[in-house]
């Protein structure tokens, strides 16, 4: 996929006047760039002050202004969606944006990037990677059109705040879900956190079945799908503890899907790790599904009424 023009002529062999008409040509790109995404970010802003945020531990609706207060207080911020939803990805620039203007020292993680993609992210927002090379690593990692998250990572790049792979490879997951632990190499296990099977409550089996669709299953294919789900927010939470580890300073933002973000998922391994950790966990509204009066304090924290 190609988003920047490249003229492969020699500049030295352009004739003057095509030369300037060239450099006329650079400019208007540059400045429709700068125009498009001042406009992005003045749409985000908007979008921001009007969303209405419902406070789950006392039942009432708040403005987004009281909810970020409550946000720079603690360490880890985990932000939900729906992959495939553009207005999940506004809400959470959203937030990206209002904590970078009261001056909170920012990293974002992403569920779609490994850790072993690091130094890849680091070059991106560092501007030393192409915007080509970067989709395409981007398309290596995740299914999901680069267009709904293009806006994050290019406000990243702007602004020079850390990107964080939290994944694990998807290869190691899938041998998990497909085979247990007992398929993987001595290498693979190396790479995870200390094997715990699928040791989780009642609710969570449910929503387990109900979003992947496993009804009726059971047996070991069932068994290894739930680990492979844990295993996948037992590394995301690891990684967000070292990086916090080795950068006291930031306030993490987590961006994960809904089933990872709960507190249920990536929050219960991070309190399982590390009780000094302090987390909020934002979701979107989804009606029928994550809505006021269906979900507790044990589930989340806020939900971003669209």
């Amino acid at each position: 996929m190609k988003n920047n023009l490249t003229i492969k002529t020699g500049i030295a062999s352009i004739p003057p006047l095509i030369k300037g008409g060239f450099s006329l040509v650079k400019t208007f790109f540059f400045f429709s760039f700068i125009v498009l995404l001042l406009q992005a970010c003045f749409q985000t802003k908007i979008h921001a002050d009007a969303t209405k945020v419902f406070r789950v531990s006392d039942g009432k609706t708040i403005t987004f202004g009281q909810m970020l207060d409550d946000l720079r207080k603690v360490n880890i911020i985990l932000v939900g969606e729906v992959h495939n939803q553009e207005a999940h990805h506004r809400l959470q620039l959203a937030i990206i944006r209002a904590l970078k203007e009261v001056k909170s020292p920012l990293a974002i993680g992403f569920e779609m990037f490994t850790a072993d993609n690091q130094s890849m992210l680091d070059q991106w927002v560092a501007g030393k990677m192409s915007s080509d090379a970067f989709i395409k690593a981007y398309y290596t990692n995740w299914n999901f059109p680069w267009p709904l998250y293009r806006d994050i990572f290019l406000y990243l790049r702007e602004n020079k705040i850390p990107a964080v792979g939290l994944n694990i490879s998807p290869e190691i997951t899938m041998k998990i879900s497909a085979s247990g632990f007992s398929s993987l190499t001595k290498e693979e296990l190396a790479k995870l956190p200390p094997e715990t099977g699928c040791a989780v409550d009642e609710k969570y089996m449910k929503f387990i079945r109900r979003a992947y669709a496993m009804h009726g299953h059971g047996g070991k294919q069932f068994l290894h799908f739930c680990e492979a789900q844990l295993i996948w927010d037992q590394v995301m939470a690891r990684n967000l503890i070292g990086f916090l580890a080795k950068n006291p300073d930031k306030t993490l933002v987590a961006l994960a899907g809904n089933g990872h973000v709960w507190k249920r998922g990536i929050p219960e391994q991070i309190k399982n790790q590390s009780e000094k950790i302090r987390y909020r966990v934002v979701l979107p509204y989804i009606p029928g599904y994550i809505e006021p009066g269906s979900i507790t304090a044990e589930d989340a924290d806020y939900i971003l009424m669209q």
